[in-house]
């Protein structure tokens, strides 16, 4: 029989440092990589466990994980540059609430399961609402200020390949086991003050729909190592939110999770990232002072059974695929409720002189029509409008009294834009909340249609403010430029901004810190902008660059010489989506033969590819298999290789 020829394979090891030449080992083809392995640890001569390393191919930038494939099924020659090196090693990783830790990842699996680990060691529960990106490209000057910033290093926990135990509050074990560990884990389960607003003001704000599509160019891909993404050790990574879709919050387990989803929150507000109104920005500031407040005394804990909405209204809020309606559904739908009053209609692209004209308004299923007269609403109305798939927005000064709902409808050319005008409150949140619901395809007779109406009330009313409060101003010294965004830092000055967010606070000084967190989370997804991740796109056939804005339940496309929506595609009418990897164009179909094609500019379209399959996948969860994760799922629908 013939034997084997014998040949040499050069192995870098990092245990012998950068300078040491690589070690060369006598294998034959048919040797396996675990048996490399075992060469190579032995001719080092280093006493150590070497179980977490493994064999990384430098020219095919890949990981030969598999210790029982030969070197010849590898296709490895003589040629070949391969290095023994750790699986984890340990990154800076910034957290949304601005703490950097240093802590061990694993660099040899996809990054999906890289995150599914590091939020298992900081006890952050549905790790697939969250992800990895790169550092925006610093000035070379910035060095300097790099070394000052504090990292909390906790390398010293153990790896989350293993089982980690956790204690009854749901804290991981390892944090307890000394107080500077113990002051980690506060750092992420409690929220922080905000820097001063010097600090603030030189912090990086985006101004257009175009600055804001930048940061999406740098999500990591998750279906690759980091490695493979060229990461290194000890490189600085931040770990975000990047789906807005936030399954069965529990306060009580998630002390982590919500915090930094509040401090993720608070930023994009501070920082400009999303719009809100004057009224709101005053409201959102009085939560961030009492939460600031209340956080020294109080821990997280069940909500109270009226937050629970909350978590309904986010079911609500995730993409239901439609099926076919049960007979029950059709009875209901049959004997729906509705509603009718006299309204006022503005439509800003008929120019007329008069701004709002009155007409009497019914609303049933998910439309509104509306009529000349109470009388005339037994003939034909003078137009119906289907909601199903529009935009709401509110458009609403307590002050002013002014109660408008703007509404975005889309038709076959675009978007009919339309604003309603109520006459008060009750009014408002009546029909607000029918908007909303028929924007979802939920009519009146839906369960949630009540805690809708009572969300909108409880929020009209904490924007309300009592005159006769300004005792208060004298004991509460509080420093407010950090409560609100640069642009109000200049507009007002301390002392004008003092008595408005103290008056605000007079509305939440009464919730407790789980209930005042939920409620900033609540107001800022009920923000017009919410969740919406921009990119900047070129439309097959079209001449300049648009904005594609993605949602957890649809897409948006935004002109961009007015910054506005032109058209939504909603995700339950999509057919198939792809990639054509050649010319880097994203394709979609949609119900109705509707065909959409794109190229991406500021982001390669496997990260927009990714964020649609990835809003897939997030509305195929439900409560039942809550903590198993079909991760080969989530591969499937982001993978991008073939159609759906």
């Amino acid at each position: 029989c013939l034997s084997m020829a014998v040949w040499d394979l050069s192995v870098n090891v990092e245990e012998l440092g950068a300078e040491a030449p690589p070690l060369k080992v006598s294998v034959t083809s048919d040797l396996h990589i675990g048996g490399v392995i075992l060469k190579v640890v032995e001719k080092t001569q280093i006493q150590k466990d070497w179980s977490d390393h493994a064999l990384w191919w430098e020219q095919k930038q890949q990981w030969l994980l598999k210790p029982s494939w030969t070197l010849d099924k590898c296709g490895i020659h003589a040629d070949a540059r391969l290095c023994l090196t750790p699986q984890h090693k340990p990154v800076r990783l910034v957290m949304p609430n601005g703490t950097t830790i240093r802590l061990r990842v694993c660099f040899s699996s996809p990054v999906f399961r890289t995150v599914v680990g590091i939020c298992k060691l900081l006890n952050i529960r549905h790790p697939e609402e969250l992800s990895l990106l790169r550092p925006a490209e610093e000035k070379k000057k910035k060095k300097q200020k790099d070394e000052e910033e504090e990292v909390f290093d906790i390398t010293s926990a153990p790896l989350p390949t293993g089982s980690i135990v956790k204690l009854s509050n749901g804290m991981p074990a390892f944090f307890a086991e000394s107080p500077q560990m113990e002051n980690v884990y506060k750092m992420l389960s409690v929220s922080q003050p905000a820097p001063p607003p010097e600090t603030i003001a030189k912090m990086y704000r985006p101004t257009s729909k175009v600055d804001k599509a930048q940061v999406n160019g740098r999500w990591l891909d998750s279906s690759r190592s980091l490695l493979q993404q060229g990461i290194k050790e000890n490189d600085k990574l931040f770990m975000r939110f990047k789906y807005y879709s936030f399954h069965d919050l529990a306060p009580q387990f998630d002390a982590v999770r919500l915090t930094q989803l509040y401090e993720q929150a608070k930023w994009a507000i501070l920082l400009e990232e999303i719009d809100c109104t004057e009224e709101e920005m005053m409201l959102f500031a009085a939560l961030q002072y009492h939460i600031g407040k209340v956080s020294m005394t109080e821990q997280l804990v069940a909500s109270c059974p009226a937050m629970d909405d909350l978590d309904s209204a986010l079911q609500c809020l995730e993409v239901k695929m439609e099926g076919e309606a049960s007979a029950d559904e059709m009875l209901d739908t049959m004997t729906a409720p509705e509603l009718h009053d006299y309204l006022k209609i503005f439509r800003p692209k008929k120019q007329t002189l008069k701004k709002y004209k009155q007409f009497w308004f019914t609303f049933k299923d998910t439309s509104i029509s509306y009529y000349k007269s109470k009388e005339e609403s037994c003939k034909e109305p003078i137009q119906q409008m289907n909601l199903k798939g529009c935009e709401v927005a509110p458009d609403v000064s307590v002050a002013a009294q002014k109660y408008c709902i703007r509404l975005l409808i889309p038709e076959p050319e675009g978007m009919n834009e339309v604003y309603l005008r109520c006459d008060n409150e009750q009014q408002y949140s009546k029909w607000m909340a029918a908007c909303r619901l028929a924007s979802k395809g939920k009519t009146l007779a839906d369960a949630s249609f009540a805690s809708e109406v009572q969300s909108i009330q409880s929020f009209l009313a904490m924007q309300k403010t009592t005159p006769g409060s300004k005792a208060v101003a004298n004991d509460e010294s509080i420093n407010t430029h950090s409560l609100v965004s640069p642009r109000y830092q200049k507009k007002y000055k301390p002392k004008q901004l003092s008595p408005r967010i103290l008056e605000a606070y007079q509305n939440v000084a009464q919730l407790s810190l789980t209930d005042a967190i939920l409620k900033f989370l609540q107001i800022w997804q009920a923000l017009p902008d919410f969740g919406i991740s921009y990119f900047v796109v070129r439309f097959k056939g079209a001449r300049k660059d648009e904005v594609l804005g993605i949602a957890n339940n649809r897409l948006i496309r935004i002109d961009l010489t007015v910054e506005d929506v032109v058209k939504t595609w909603r995700y339950n009418t999509m057919r198939q989506w792809n990639v054509n990897w050649d010319i880097k164009q994203v394709a979609i179909e949609f119900n109705g033969n509707i065909n959409i094609a794109f190229g991406c500019v500021t982001a390669d379209c496997k990260i927009v590819h990714e964020y649609i399959g990835g809003y897939i996948f997030m509305s195929t969860r439900n409560r039942e298999q809550n903590d198993t994760l079909n991760e080969e799922l989530f591969h499937k629908l982001t993978g991008g290789h073939d159609a759906i």
